[in-house]
């Protein structure tokens, strides 16, 4: 078995008003920088996979995504992997 690190980046889907994200744009716009705009807030989660291959530990993450980490009906997510220890 190899050893992975892998991060999930989850957002809001674009049809689900992110009030967050609208409280620290209007934030920024009153700190005079209106040119930053469609703010969207997350999640950033890192975990450590014990996997053969890279293509298995994905899919060990995207199946915990999908059970426990996210919400899919309100939540998109992007699992990226990397081998530890590779440069």
């Amino acid at each position: 078995m190899k050893n992975y690190h892998a991060t999930v980046t989850v957002t809001l889907r674009k049809a689900i008003l992110d009030v967050q994200g609208k409280t620290v744009e209007s934030a920024l716009h009153s700190l005079h920088m209106p040119q930053l705009g469609n703010v969207r807030i997350g999640k950033h989660i890192e975990l450590s996979v014990q996997a053969p291959d890279a293509d298995t530990a994905r899919e060990v993450v995207r199946e915990a995504c999908d059970k426990l980490l996210t919400n899919p009906v309100m939540e998109d997510y992007a699992v990226n992997i990397t081998e530890e220890g590779a440069a």
